[in-house]
C-alpha cells in the first residue's frame, strides 16, 4: 500500500505573499498562486533571452561561482569571502565581469546566467529591488562599442517583452499586468543630465557619483519607456570601464533604467583591457594590484577589447510582471537582513 500523502495547506489563503515577514516560511509561500505564476513567467523570460542571444550568434557558457577575486564595483554592498583549500581567501562571485573578459578571448560573443552574492546593507531592502543573492544575464562581445552593447540590450528587452506577451497571456492577466513592448532605440541622457533632473526634483545627487537609490526610483517614475544614462564620471564605477578618449573624465559606460519607477535594469560599457592602464586604475581606486593576480597576468598576454552588460533576472522579472517587491521574483529569495530558506 502506498503511503498516504499529507494534505498540504491552502497557500491561496495567504493574504499578502509579498510580506517580508513571511520570507522565513517560503516553503509555504512558494505555493501561492501569485508566486507560481511569476515563476512561470520567469521561465519564459529566460527562454526568450536564450532564443534571442542564440539567434545573434552568442555562445552560452558556464559561469564561475567562486574565485580568488571578483568585481569590486558593487556600490554599497560587501563581498562574501571564505577560505579556500590552500588557506587563501576566495570570493563568492558578485559579478563575473573579469571572467567575461577571459571568455571572449577564446569564444568571441558569449553570455551566461550567472549567480551573484552581494551583502547589501539592511536598508537596501526598503527599495524593494535589492537581493543579497540574485542571477544576472551577463553578455559580452569582443571589439564591440558601448553603442553596440546598448543596441543589443534594447533589442533583447524588446524581444523578451514580445515573447512574454505572446506566450504568457493568461499569466499576465492573473497578475493584472499590462506590459508594454518598448520602442527602440531608447532615449539616452548623460549622467550629468540625469543628475540635473533629479536635483530639480528635490533629490541630492553628485556629478561625481552614481545616482542614489531613491533618486533613481523617482527618475525612473518620470518615464513610460526604458531609457539609458550614459557617460558616468571617472571613479564612479569599477576600474574595468574604459574612459572616453575625447571626453576627459568620463567613462564609456551606461546604465539602463526601466520606466514606471522600477529603477536600474542593467549596467555595462566598454572595458579596460591594457595591463598598464588597469594597474593604474586599480591603484587609483585605492586597491593593491597584487590581489588581482590571474587577471593581470591574463592582461599581460593580451586580450581583445570588448563591451557588454549585465541584466538582473529578478529585476527583469519584477518589471515584466509588475511586482512591487523583488523577492516575489525568486523561488528562494535572500533579502538583506532576513533569515530565510
Amino acid at each position: 500500500m502506498a503511503p498516504k500523502e499529507k494534505v498540504p495547506p491552502d497557500a491561496s489563503r495567504i493574504s499578502d505573499p509579498s510580506s517580508i515577514a513571511l520570507l522565513p516560511k517560503r516553503y509555504l509561500v512558494i505555493r501561492h498562486p501569485k508566486i507560481a505564476t511569476v515563476l512561470k513567467v520567469q521561465y519564459e523570460i529566460s527562454a526568450s533571452v536564450r532564443e534571442f542571444l542564440h539567434g545573434k550568434g552568442y555562445i552560452e557558457i558556464l559561469p564561475p561561482i567562486v574565485g580568488p577575486v571578483t568585481d569590486p564595483g558593487i556600490r554599497e554592498a560587501d563581498q562574501a569571502s571564505f577560505v579556500w583549500y590552500n588557506g587563501e581567501p576566495y570570493k563568492i562571485m558578485s559579478s563575473m565581469i573579469l571572467y567575461k573578459q577571459m571568455a571572449v578571448s577564446s569564444l568571441g560573443k558569449i553570455f551566461a546566467f550567472s549567480p551573484n552574492v552581494r551583502l547589501e546593507p539592511v536598508e537596501a531592502r526598503k527599495t524593494g529591488r535589492h537581493l543579497a543573492e540574485f542571477w544576472q544575464i551577463d553578455v559580452e562581445a569582443p571589439r564591440a562599442t558601448y553603442e553596440d552593447a546598448m543596441s543589443l540590450a534594447e533589442r533583447l528587452l524588446r524581444h523578451v517583452c514580445e515573447g512574454v506577451k505572446k506566450r504568457c497571456v493568461k499569466e499576465l492577466l492573473e497578475l493584472g499586468r499590462q506590459l508594454r513592448v518598448p520602442s527602440v532605440p531608447f532615449r539616452r541622457m548623460t549622467h550629468r543630465e540625469a543628475v540635473e533632473m533629479v536635483r530639480s526634483m528635490g533629490f541630492e545627487a553628485s556629478y561625481k557619483e552614481e545616482i542614489p537609490w531613491d533618486a533613481e526610483e523617482a527618475l525612473s517614475a518620470r518615464f513610460k519607456e526604458p531609457f539609458w544614462v550614459t557617460d558616468y564620471p571617472y571613479g564612479s564605477k569599477g576600474f574595468y570601464y574604459l574612459p572616453h578618449s575625447d571626453k576627459p573624465g568620463l567613462l564609456r559606460g551606461m546604465d539602463l533604467f526601466y520606466p514606471e519607477g522600477y529603477g536600474e535594469a542593467s549596467s555595462g560599457g566598454e572595458r579596460e583591457y591594457e595591463y598598464e592602464q588597469v594597474v593604474k586604475r586599480i591603484r587609483d581606486g585605492g586597491e593593491d594590484p597584487k590581489k588581482y593576480g590571474w587577471y593581470l597576468e591574463m592582461l599581460k598576454t593580451g586580450i581583445p577589447p570588448s563591451a557588454g552588460f549585465g541584466i538582473g533576472l529578478e529585476r527583469l522579472t519584477r518589471y515584466v510582471c509588475g511586482l512591487k517587491k523583488i523577492w516575489d521574483a525568486h523561488p528562494y529569495p535572500k533579502v538583506p537582513g532576513v533569515q530565510s530558506p
